[in-house]
């Protein structure tokens, strides 16, 4: 660490400890969108519906506390919904 003084060397401890929590936040969320694109690709509507949800709740999760911008988790959202919609209509 590099800070010398008090209030700095907590600043650099937050900021590592914010930066851990954000990666993990990201890493939940790609495995959920993983999951819910594993589902539709293997035509099982119900738990693509459950993943769907899974993803959207930790997609609104981390727009509240700043991980990812508001309007990115809206976007995913929304793409993931329409694919969602795509196939529903399909099958």
């Amino acid at each position: 660490m590099l800070a010398n003084i008090k209030s700095a060397v907590k600043r650099a401890r937050q900021a590592e400890e914010q930066r851990r929590r954000n990666v993990s936040n990201r890493s939940a969320i790609k495995t959920a969108i993983r999951r819910f694109e594993a589902a539709l690709t293997a035509g099982d509507m119900t738990a693509a519906k459950a993943a769907l949800r899974r993803t959207t709740i930790l997609l609104d999760k981390a727009a509240a506390k700043g991980v990812i911008h508001k309007n990115k988790a809206a976007r995913k959202k929304s793409r993931l919904a329409k694919q969602l919609a795509a196939v529903d209509t399909a099958s």
